[in-house]
């Protein structure tokens, strides 16, 4: 039986190295595949939802939809803090009456 070279030896032990991170890169993209494949179907549903529910899955229409509703919501905030405003004044009216 033949003893091997240090130069053997260092070349077995690197190759080793090289296995195990191949191992781990192959374990690594075969997980990245499954992620892809999950968000891919994620993707799908959330755009059969948003096709559904607003009628569209175009990003920037769906944009549009949420800063239209947001300018919205800011009036109607507006409205409804006015309309306070007007109730406790005539509140305060009434009460000077008296």
């Amino acid at each position: 039986m033949t003893s091997l070279t240090r130069h053997e030896t260092d070349q077995l032990r690197r190759l080793d190295e090289m296995r195990k991170t191949f191992e781990r890169l192959r374990a690594e993209r075969i997980r990245a595949e499954g992620e892809v494949e999950r968000l891919m179907r994620d993707l799908e549903e959330a755009r059969a939802l948003a096709l559904a529910e607003l009628g569209t899955d175009d990003e920037a229409q769906i944009q549009a939809l949420i800063d239209e509703a947001q300018a919205r919501n800011a009036a109607l905030a507006e409205e409804f803090g006015a309309a306070l405003r007007n109730i406790e004044t005539r509140l305060k009216q009434l009460g000077d009456e008296r």
